[in-house]
């Protein structure tokens, strides 16, 4: 059974997070490369650059990014990469640098690959 679990990029790393994957378009500021410990980055499977700047953070649009964000996301081969690596080493940390914990794309992302994937048609 596989796990996903959350984390900051600003938090250290530990032997417990498994595979680290960086799931934002942005590389988090001030976090050197060599000390994330970032097995992969998946920019493609970050909020586009639209979505990210409309939601600029705000709890108040959460339902509605969550929303925008599942339905980019539908269609995004990056996902099924993102699945792959899941399916592959069970245990996975989605990396993230938002400083909100709750309400980030890495939180949409841990809801989404919990689901069963729906089959396209």
């Amino acid at each position: 059974m596989s796990e996903v679990r959350l984390k900051r990029a600003y938090d250290s790393p530990a032997a417990a997070d498994g595979t680290r994957i960086l799931v934002d378009r942005l590389w988090p500021r001030g976090v050197k490369q060599s000390d994330a410990k970032i097995a992969l980055w998946l920019k493609d499977v970050g909020p586009s650059t639209e979505l990210r700047r409309w939601f600029a953070h705000d709890p108040a649009k959460w339902p509605e990014f969550q929303k925008r964000y599942a339905a980019e996301l539908a269609h995004n081969p990056a996902m099924d990469a993102l699945r792959a690596e899941v399916r592959q080493h069970g245990q996975v940390t989605l990396i993230f640098g938002a400083r909100d914990t709750e309400h980030n794309n890495a939180v949409v992302l841990r809801d989404i690959l919990a689901r069963p994937p729906v089959a396209s048609r």
